[in-house]
């Protein structure tokens, strides 16, 4: 393993960012990203409507994050293991076979009408979400010159917005005006608390239904997905060179701080993302938007995200993706701390920005700790930056348990919330710069 970490600065790169060789593989694989987007971005609307229909607190409801999200944690490590015997190409088929599978589980979960049944739909849905990122981003790293491995990255990375904004297309213009649940009366009040069991009851089955039919189409669009991948004839990629012991393997990766600090970024940066898109609904139902317009909200911080993605990886031509990294961070930070201390529409519109610093940081800290990671120690240390993820589940409910006390020191709960991200955006400020000290010495 080297012992040196490059720059990233390049005035102009000599190698291509994918291999014409690789070209279709690469297009087939990005594709993936965008299937992983819109089950991250249509579920996170649904802690909302639960907490409504099934009259739920807010630590109660973002129990569907920590199924999501834990789904993760569960499965990161056994598809690591699994690749590293097969290829990434039997990883990506087994992830998509999963994800269908959660998806359709949703017939079911919304005929017995149990909030713990769809959370098991979601928990084995992300078992091949996990599969997918476990191999997905390893394999597209692998696609070409290692120089330009986080720049190809961050390119994938950029279709996973697209995928986001769909699901979120879906959830505000198709699945959330169709919930009755959330009709409300000429004081913004939601009026489903009003109403009595038989008439709970019917809408519950109404609008579980609405619920349903988006996870079983993207279920259809995954089965497709599986059959055109399998057809295709792929590199049979995983890891170069002789397998070591993985006992071998985690004693580099713990020895590489770089890396161990990746992991402890990567848990962070996903906590805050899933908290700051997750709860922008709460934040604008406090000023008195319905769910539906919410999630216009919520689109317009993925627009900023996508657009962020896209300028983030041509700015790494010319600039240390490390300081890059470090600079978003400190511009993240000033949005949250708006956030936090502006009532009112301006402080909503601090959240929608957050989005715009926080689009490179994903697969900027996923390639900047496997840069200097060795290739027979490639999945498994991917492995650990998937199950990462696990951030999401375990910081929303903390972040609801916060809103549900209304009120602090005279502050509203939901602003006071965003304290948690702030401070994950701090550490990442500081791996950021950290790390980009480390390279230039």
């Amino acid at each position: 393993m080297k012992n040196h970490l490059k720059t990233n600065i390049r005035p102009h790169s000599e190698s291509p960012l994918v291999e014409h060789r690789y070209l279709l593989t690469f297009i087939l694989i990005t594709s993936l990203f965008a299937l992983w987007g819109f089950a991250n971005d249509i579920t996170n609307p649904m802690v909302a409507a639960f907490q409504t229909l099934m009259e739920l607190s807010a630590a109660k409801a973002s129990m569907i994050q920590f199924a999501f999200y834990g789904g993760y944690a569960t499965m990161a490590i056994p598809a690591a293991l699994f690749i590293r015997r097969y290829s990434y190409k039997v990883g990506v088929l087994i992830g998509l076979g999963l994800y269908a599978t959660g998806a359709f589980l949703f017939i079911p979960a919304a005929q017995f009408q149990q909030f713990t049944f769809f959370c098991i739909s979601l928990y084995i849905l992300t078992f091949g979400l996990a599969f997918l990122e476990t191999s997905a981003n390893p394999f597209i790293l692998s696609l070409g010159a290692k120089e330009n491995s986080t720049r190809r990255l961050n390119l994938a990375q950029a279709f996973n917005p697209i995928g986001s904004l769909s699901g979120m297309a879906v959830a505000s213009f198709i699945v959330l005006p169709n919930l009755i649940s959330d009709k409300r009366d000429a004081a913004g009040q939601i009026i489903y608390h009003t109403l009595d069991t038989t008439e709970k009851a019917s809408i519950r089955l109404h609008d579980l239904a609405v619920i349903r039919d988006p996870y079983v189409a993207i279920g259809l669009v995954v089965l497709l997905m599986f059959i055109l991948i399998a057809l295709t004839k792929m590199p049979n990629l995983k890891n170069d060179g002789e397998q070591g012991s993985t006992s071998e393997t985690l004693k580099r990766l713990w020895n590489n701080r770089i890396y161990r600090n990746g992991v402890l970024a990567q848990v962070v940066y996903v906590a805050a993302q899933i908290m700051c898109w997750t709860f922008i609904i709460q934040y604008a139902d406090h000023l008195g938007i319905n769910k539906a317009t919410a999630q216009r909200y919520n689109i317009c911080a993925m627009s900023l995200a996508l657009v962020g993605r896209f300028l983030g990886t041509y700015i790494m031509k010319y600039i240390n993706t490390r300081f890059l990294l470090g600079t978003f961070g400190v511009c993240a930070a000033l949005c949250t701390i708006g956030t936090i201390c502006i009532e009112g529409m301006a402080g909503l519109y601090c959240l929608v920005a957050i989005s715009l610093f926080m689009s490179i940081m994903f697969p900027s800290i996923y390639g900047i700790a496997l840069e200097n990671v060795s290739s027979e120690d490639t999945s498994l240390g991917a492995a650990f930056l998937v199950m990462a993820i696990v951030g999401g589940a375990l910081m929303p409910p903390l972040q609801g348990m916060i809103i549900d006390q209304h009120e602090i020191l005279g502050w509203p709960a939901v602003n006071v919330s965003f304290v948690l991200p702030l401070l994950s955006f701090f550490f990442i400020t500081i791996y950021g710069y950290w790390s980009y000290k480390l390279s230039k010495a």
